[in-house]
């Protein structure tokens, strides 16, 4: 106990020795005064020197790297050039050594590429100079005496140069940082990445996949904010454990990013196509917390476009975006604002005063819009179901597509005339050509039906003709004519707990009730009742319905009955923060009421406040008899 004893208070007086004097004769006289003769004085001596030697030896070395070594005439002309020349006037001046050379042929590059901005198409007349063999010369002769960072530099500006695979200089440089790729810094094993994986040249490729592997190995290293960045940005060349990791890096440094750093990161995480939702959520709460100057255009026009691709909701962070958006307007080209808005509407996001200039934007400058543009603008407001309010934007609409429209392939053609149909703007002319054989043929026997479903929109264009405009034009379509498609969607928990009550409604009566109706108008109804003139459910089996394939029975119905059609209105049926219904369900409203149905609505967020059954069944009859009564009231 008595060693261990002095053994500390020798240690602690020999990390103070350096500073004084008497401290440090203390330390050496106090092993020899206090521990007696033998073993211990042998075993204490041995420890304090040690000790004593290792501090001097680590002040030493502190002070050997805070020196800085001195700046040398070439240095300090090359630091101030500013043209080409000049670089290779302080060369031809001031002879360096190797290390000189690459960073004199460095900054050489970098003020070519800054002055004429097309560097490879001058390179043969640039190499050329003598001044410029002798920088490379030496710069591949003495390889070993460059550093390590104005090697990477070197090697990059030799990549600009656009150097065969096979020169020597290049050759040389690039088997030192093989050579060298285990003691390079982070930073500079991302700079070869980043650089390299951003050329168009390709005979980087093993350079670049050393430093990648070198990277993932010592990922533990990253603290810096902009490498993160900078790694991220070219994420596509990484493995997903990798980028994965530099998620997690993202997340602890997260503090630090600027607002510039979070657009480019979101971007980039679009762009490849993932969506790591921790990270972006913390993107966007951090964004939120920078002050509004950092909100410029570009910024607000990157994330809207992120936010869309990646399907993130910020509801916070989009409010504040649009509303500084949408006096901004005036100011993007047709593409940006085509991009913004079909962004915002995969967001289901509508935002009345920024679709509103959207709008006003197309009636300003309409000839500025190609065809396909209008086509997606026109989606776009169709989806989240916006109609503008100037009264001149469909009027130039029309003007421009009616004598295109035909042009268009059929696809878009189908998309666009079903998007007017939602905003109650096609006419006929529009919908005829639609639903003749050869242009159903070429739309319903194409593999892309699948995943558009384009026959079901057939369905509801002529749906539209038919309903709508039955009475302009003696060519009325036969929806019979037309393939329904069966849905495969999955039942809702939403859509059982309601088929449950409704059987209760009927008293477990299963042929007074449809379930996931398939009509020839392309919608399905949830369910599907027929009440007689004292609100009571009679049986479906013999009645007509032409709403049906099948027509149904051969019974027409009983004087005063009414059709009644149950329709659930899910939580991704509305826009977001909203209760306004996406375009295609207020569509599938209009159809279904045009063809005599009285609509019983059940949306999500009533339902889920009722906890049991006997309050469902209630809420239930009361909606009916509710719906019941004003359709009489807008009889009388």
């Amino acid at each position: 106990m008595t060693t261990r004893l002095l053994s500390r208070c020798a240690i602690l007086l020999s990390r103070i020795s350096l500073q004084t004097p008497t401290a440090s004769f203390a330390a050496a006289r106090l092993p020899v005064l206090l521990v007696g003769p033998g073993l211990h004085r042998a075993q204490g001596l041995p420890l304090v020197t040690e000790w004593l030697i290792f501090d001097r030896r680590l002040h030493t070395s502190q002070n050997t790297d805070e020196k800085k070594p001195i700046a040398s005439p070439l240095d300090v002309l090359l630091k101030k050039a500013t043209v080409p020349d000049e670089v290779l006037q302080a060369w031809e001046e001031n002879k360096g050594n190797a290390n000189q050379a690459a960073k004199a042929l460095v900054k050489w590059t970098y003020l070519i590429l800054w002055e004429s901005g097309k560097l490879q198409e001058q390179a043969k007349n640039i190499t050329g100079d003598s001044r410029v063999k002798e920088m490379m010369n030496l710069t591949s002769h003495k390889v070993t005496q460059v550093w390590n960072s104005n090697l990477v530099s070197v090697w990059y500006s030799l990549m600009l140069l656009g150097l065969p695979r096979t020169d020597l200089v290049l050759c040389c440089v690039q088997a030192e940082i093989l050579w060298r790729i285990r003691k390079l810094s982070f930073k500079q094993l991302s700079y070869l990445v980043y650089k390299g994986l951003g050329s168009r040249t390709q005979n980087v490729g093993e350079v670049v996949n050393a430093a990648l592997e070198q990277l993932e190995l010592r990922w533990v290293e990253i603290s810096h904010p902009q490498t993160i960045r900078l790694l991220i940005i070219r994420g596509k060349n990484l493995s997903p454990s990798f980028m994965e990791k530099l998620e997690h890096k993202a997340l602890e440094y997260i503090d630090r990013f600027s607002s510039q750093d979070i657009r480019k990161i979101c971007v980039s995480l679009a762009v490849q196509n993932r969506r790591p939702i921790p990270l972006v959520r913390a993107l966007s709460y951090h964004l939120l917390l920078k002050p509004s100057s950092d909100f410029t255009l570009p910024l607000i026009m990157d994330m809207i476009f992120s936010f869309g691709k990646m399907g993130f909701h910020q509801s916070q962070l989009l409010e504040q975006m649009s509303a500084r958006l949408a006096p901004e307007v005036p100011q993007l080209s047709s593409a940006e604002v085509v991009r913004c808005a079909k962004s915002l509407s995969l967001l289901k996001w509508l935002h009345i005063p920024l679709f509103d200039a959207f709008a006003k934007h197309y009636a300003d400058n309409s000839e500025k819009y190609s065809h396909r543009q209008i086509c997606n603008l026109l989606m776009t407001f169709a989806r989240v179901n916006f109609l503008p309010s100037s009264g001149d934007f469909f009027s130039k609409v029309h003007a421009v597509l009616e004598p295109c429209l035909s042009g268009l392939e059929p696809f878009l053609r189908t998309d666009l005339v079903w998007s007017l149909c939602v905003l109650q703007q096609a006419k006929p002319q529009y919908l005829i050509p639609l639903t003749q054989e050869d242009h159903v043929k070429q739309v319903s026997g194409s593999s892309v039906t699948q995943g558009g479903n384009y026959t079901l929109k057939l369905c509801q264009i002529a749906a539209t003709l038919q309903l709508e405009h039955s009475g302009s034009s003696d060519h009325i379509p036969s929806l019979s004519g037309l393939p329904v498609p069966v849905s495969s969607a999955a039942v809702t928990p939403l859509q059982n707990s309601l088929r449950a009550t409704l059987q209760s409604f009927v008293a477990q009566k299963t042929a007074f009730l449809r379930f996931g109706v398939q009509t020839v108008y392309g919608w399905t109804i949830d369910g599907e009742l027929l009440l007689d003139c004292e609100n009571n459910p009679i049986d479906l089996a013999m009645q007509k319905a032409p709403h049906l394939p099948s027509k149904g029975g051969h019974q027409d119905l009983p004087a005063g009955s009414q059709r009644i059609a149950v329709l659930t209105w899910e939580f991704s049926n509305f826009c977001t923060k909203s209760k306004n219904l996406m375009g295609r369900f207020v569509m599938m409203k209009r159809h279904l009421q045009l063809a005599g149905f009285l609509i019983v609505e059940v949306p999500y967020y009533e339902w889920q406040e009722l906890q049991t059954d006997s309050m469902r069944l209630e809420w239930l009859k009361d909606k009916i008899r509710k719906v019941v009564a004003d359709d009489m009231a807008h009889y009388f």
